[in-house]
C-alpha cells in the first residue's frame, strides 16, 4: 500500500508527527537509530493516522524490540553489538515519549529510554562520563565526552538542548563530532530539559546563566580543559539559552546558536494562535511548553515567556558568534537569525544559511545534521584550536 509523503515530511497532514520522526531520522549518522526500523514505524502509524494513542505504541514497540534484543546481546557477552540495539532503544523510547502527557505514564517511557540510553552510550563511547553539575542547591544531568585527540589541557564545549531534545541526542549528534575534532563536550540537561526537568524538577528560566555560569564552572574545573578555551552552544529553543549566557557570563570564549530565536514569546504567540486552530500544524503537543516552563496552562506559560527576549541582551555579547538557520526552516523565520545577528556585540559573528543545495535547510539542519555540526566544528576550530 502506498501512504503520501516523502522523507522530509512523513506525515503531511500532521506536521507534529512529521517534525517528530525527521528528528529521530536525524540521529541515523550516529548510529542511535536505523532507517528501516523507523519506516516500519512510519508505516503502522500511517494505518492509525486517527488513533490517539499509536505514536506512543508504535514507538515504544519499536524500542521494546530492540531494548529485548540488545538484553539478549549482553547475556551473551556480545557487549558492542548489545551497545548498539540498546541506544536504538533508548532514542525510540524517547521519540514515543514526546507525545504523552505529563504524568505516569509518561515517566516510567523515560526511565526506560535513559536507562537503554546509558547502557548503549557506556558500551560505545567508554571515553563518556556520566556527572552532576551543582545548580543552585540541587545538580543538572550531564555527560562529559573527553576527546581522545585532545593534546594537553584542550577546548571545551558546553551544550545545552532545545524545548524536546535532550543530552543523551545532542551528545551524540554533536558531542561526537567535536570529539574527532580534540574538543571535550559538557552534554547538560539544563532547567527545563531532559533528566533534569523529568527526574529533578527544574523547569526552564529566561535567565539562563543560572545554568550556564555553574557549566562552565564545572568544565574550567577539570584538568583536561583549557578554561580560557570553552564554548557555550544550544539548539532550536536554545538558540534563546546560549545566546543569553554569553551575554552574562564572559568567560565564555564562543557562542553558537543552532537555531536562532529573539523574541521567544512573540514567536509563541503565532504558533499558539496555529495551535487553537489546529494542534497538528506545530512541531509541539499543547502541553510540552507549560511543562518545560513548571506552570499549569498555556495562559500561564506566556505570561511567563514574556521574560524571554534578547532585547537589550544581545548588545551585551562579546565573543565570537555563530547564528545557523535553514532557508526552510517551517519553525523559525530568517528575520529572527537577522534580528539577533543585528543585536548582537560581537565584533566577530556569522549568520549561516543552510539551503538545499547544502543540505541542512530544514530547522536546525535536522534534514542532515552532519552538515550542520561539520559547520559548526570547523568554525569553532578555526578560533578555539
Amino acid at each position: 500500500m502506498y501512504y503520501e509523503g516523502n522523507w522530509i515530511d512523513s506525515f503531511p497532514r500532521n506536521y507534529q508527527w512529521s517534525n517528530a520522526t525527521l528528528i529521530t531520522k536525524g540521529m541515523a549518522p550516529t548510529g542511535a537509530v536505523a532507517l528501516g526500523e523507523i519506516d516500519e514505524v512510519v508505516q503502522r502509524l500511517h494505518r492509525r493516522a486517527g488513533e490517539p494513542h499509536a505514536w506512543w505504541e508504535e514507538w515504544c514497540a519499536m524500542a521494546e524490540r530492540m531494548e529485548k534484543a540488545a538484553d539478549e546481546a549482553a547475556a551473551g557477552g556480545h557487549q558492542a553489538s548489545a551497545g548498539n540495539y540498546y541506544l536504538r532503544a533508548g532514542m525510540y523510547y524517547y521519540t514515543g515519549e514526546r507525545m504523552v502527557p505529563p504524568g505516569e505514564r509518561k515517566l516510567g517511557i523515560y526511565r526506560k529510554s535513559l536507562r537503554c540510553a546509558r547502557a548503549g552510550l557506556q558500551r560505545r563511547h567508554p571515553n563518556l562520563e556520566i556527572v552532576d553539575v551543582p545548580y543552585e542547591n540541587s545538580s543538572l544531568a550531564a555527560y562529559f565526552l573527553k576527546s581522545p585527540r585532545a593534546q594537553g589541557p584542550a577546548p571545551a564545549v558546553v551544550l545545552f538542548n532545545g524545548l524536546d531534545n535532550c543530552k543523551e541526542m545532542n551528545v551524540l549528534f554533536a558531542g561526537v563530532e567535536l570529539s574527532f575534532r580534540g574538543f571535550h563536550t559538557l552534554a547538560i540537561d539544563g532547567p527545563g530539559q531532559g533528566e533534569s526537568l523529568r527526574l529533578r524538577n527544574h523547569p526552564s528560566r529566561h535567565d539562563y546563566e543560572a545554568a550556564g555560569t555553574p557549566a562552565y564552572e564545572y568544565v574550567a574545573s577539570r584538568a583536561e580543559v583549557d578554561a580560557r578555551r570553552v564554548a557555550i552552544m544550544a539548539y532550536s529553543a536554545g538558540g534563546y539559552y546560549a545566546p543569553r549566557v554569553a551575554a552574562f557570563e564572559k568567560r565564555y570564549a564562543a557562542c553558537v546558536a543552532w537555531g536562532p530565536h529573539f523574541d521567544y514569546h512573540a514567536v509563541w504567540e503565532k504558533r499558539w494562535a496555529a495551535m487553537k486552530k489546529d494542534e497538528n500544524s506545530v512541531a509541539t503537543s499543547h502541553f510540552q511548553l507549560p511543562w518545560v516552563l513548571g506552570v499549569e496552562d498555556m495562559e500561564a506559560a506566556m505570561e511567563k515567556l514574556k521574560r524571554f527576549t534578547l532585547a537589550g541582551v544581545a548588545g551585551k555579547i562579546e565573543c565570537p558568534l555563530l547564528i545557523t538557520w535553514g532557508e526552510e526552516d517551517k519553525l523559525t523565520p530568517r528575520e529572527i537569525g537577522e534580528e539577533l545577528y543585528a543585536a548582537a556585540g560581537s565584533r566577530d559573528k556569522t549568520l549561516k544559511i543552510f539551503s538545499r543545495d547544502t543540505g541542512g535547510f530544514e530547522h536546525c539542519q535536522a534534514d542532515n545534521r552532519q552538515v550542520g555540526i561539520d559547520y559548526i566544528a570547523d568554525w569553532l576550530s578555526d578560533r578555539l584550536v
